[in-house]
């Protein structure tokens, strides 16, 4: 918002002065927040910082001490710099040892050869400083206009993250707790230069306070999250060293960026059919408790799916995807396949409540008469939905599990989340004949698959791993790695050692340093069966 002594200088209210800097010119650089006019060589304890002080010197002292004493004490209260005319005291130089004096404390100090009217050069400064202020207040209008369009258009993040990129004119990255990447722009940069080993990166950044910048990386963070809860970070990439000429600008355009992602995933709503977000709500109040039991029937009764003295089968379609960069890409995706499915329900005449969920899966929760078969029902309703929809790299479009049937209504929240565990474990692990998974296929990694976008089992593997994982990162170690494999090895050292490919000391010695960074100790059942369960969540969330 401030010129700098360099601008104030090349001012025509100055200019005409034909200005000369004769001494510390590595600090032209430093901003000017006002322009003080005085000629006692007390000045110093009058300023705050900042100050340019104009004077014809005819007050300051003959003697070199107090010349020097003069310029330290302008140097340490902060003053941006000194403007000597010269005429009145001083005719052609000014004196060596104040001239030196500048230049071993880095203050620039410019003499003026002609006279100038100090009074238009404080006024051309302050309309200067004004003007700025003005300046500003317009972009944090265009900034407020911008973001509230957002909000009440209720922006994809990828939007959201564009507008940053473009109003800041750097990279701007959205990630989640894990450090991984949810969505970028790189505003006309290499994306893969931006994105190379941002994992690694990202976690060395931890500026203090809600938002901050890192010099040594010149990146600007912000959290992103509401009601306490927090999500991810939001990130303009700049350039090492301090920050921008405008970091509050750019501080207030990070800001408004996260709370516009923030309020937007509050009142996200997919743009679907009023029938399918009838389905969705009433499924999301099974799941959640949300709604009565009483409600959840009066309701889908009303919509032609009786829940009442049926059989109820809860069914999970997770579509695959392609890599963990394409997954915002993918929910826009899931709206068309909640559609689909629903059409297959309807070929098949099956009663059904189908719906999109929130964790990027289509529920369905089947409800079957006295005579209808399960198997022959879900066979063909998978056998439907796979024909109304495009293999992904030659394997069926989505995966499809069932959990167990139940016969009340209470207990359909069950089977869907045993659908919903087993379609996780399902969609990560390997391949199964048959056209549905069921719980058998079900383990402790399918469980934290379907758990990895939750910020609590992100904080959970960071608690566990994180200095473990900032070592790694920090030194180029592998000690993750390592201990992996002990933990795979059933705490078999020996076998670990071999499978690591190293020999038992340099493989214990490895272990002894998990145990000191992490200050666990491996031979306690409790604490491996903590950080095999954090290693397990830590390949989840990396997916």
């Amino acid at each position: 918002m401030f010129p700098t002594v360099a601008e104030v200088l090349e001012l025509d209210a100055l200019k005409r002065g034909a200005p000369q800097v004769v001494a510390g010119a590595s600090g032209l650089q430093r901003p000017v927040r006002w322009v003080h006019i005085s000629e006692l060589a007390d000045i110093a304890g009058m300023l705050h910082g900042g100050e340019l002080v104009l004077t014809t010197g005819v007050m300051l002292p003959d003697d070199k001490e107090a010349l020097a004493r003069y310029i330290d004490d302008l140097a340490d209260v902060g003053a941006a710099g000194l403007v000597v005319e010269l005429g009145r005291r001083y005719a052609d130089v000014l004196p060596r040892p104040l001239v030196r004096a500048a230049e071993r404390r880095g203050l620039p100090v410019a003499v003026l050869r002609t006279e100038v009217r100090f009074v238009a050069v404080t006024e051309a400064v302050h309309a200067h400083v004004v003007n700025a202020q003005l300046s500003r207040l317009r972009v944090s209008e265009a900034v407020h206009q911008t973001f509230n369009e957002l909000s009440v258009e209720g922006a994809e993040p990828d939007e959201v993250v564009r507008e940053v990129a473009r109003m800041a004119g750097a990279p701007v990255v959205l990630e989640n707790l894990s450090y991984q990447v949810l969505a970028f722009d790189p505003a006309g940069r290499d994306p893969q230069a931006l994105l190379d080993g941002w994992e690694r990166r990202s976690r060395g950044v931890t500026p203090a306070g809600r938002t901050g910048h890192d010099t040594r990386t010149g990146w600007l963070v912000t959290g992103v999250g509401a009601r306490g809860r927090d999500w991810g970070r939001l990130v303009i990439v700049g350039e090492p060293g301090p920050a921008a000429s405008e970091p509050h600008a750019h501080a207030v355009l990070l800001e408004r960026g996260a709370a516009t992602l923030a309020l937007n995933r509050l009142l996200e709503r997919d743009r679907e059919s009023l029938e399918r977000q009838t389905h969705r709500t009433l499924l999301s109040g099974i799941l959640t408790h949300a709604l009565t039991v009483s409600d959840v029937a009066l309701r889908a009764r009303a919509l032609g799916v009786p829940l009442e003295g049926r059989r109820l089968v809860g069914v999970m379609l997770r579509p695959r995807g392609g890599p963990a960069s394409a997954a915002l890409e993918a929910q826009a995706r899931l709206r068309d396949f909640t559609e689909t499915a629903a059409l297959a329900v309807r070929e098949r005449g099956l009663s059904a409540l189908t719906g999109a969920l929130d964790d990027g899966a289509v529920g369905v929760l089947v409800s079957l008469g006295p005579s209808d078969d399960e198997h022959a029902a879900l066979d063909g309703f998978a056998a439907a939905l796979d024909r109304l929809t495009e293999p992904v790299a030659g394997a069926p479009a989505f995966v499809m599990a069932a959990g167990s049937s139940v016969g009340s209504l209470r207990d359909a929240r069950r089977t869907l989340l045993e659908a919903a565990q087993v379609a996780d474990a399902a969609l990560h692990g390997g391949r199964k004949a048959g056209t549905y998974y069921r719980l058998p296929d079900v383990r402790l990694r399918g469980l934290l698959h379907l758990l990895r976008d939750d910020a609590r089992l992100q904080t959970y593997v960071e608690r566990e791993l994180g200095p473990l994982l900032a070592h790694d990162a920090e030194h180029g170690t592998d000690l993750v790695r390592i201990l992996t494999v002990y933990l795979d090895a059933g705490r078999n050292k020996s076998a670990a050692a071999d499978a690591a490919h190293l020999s038992r000391p340099s493989f214990y010695d490895r272990l002894h340093r998990v145990e000191r960074i992490l200050g666990v100790d491996l031979d306690q059942v409790e604490s491996c069966l903590s950080l095999h369960v954090a290693l397990l969540a830590l390949e989840a969330v990396r997916r």
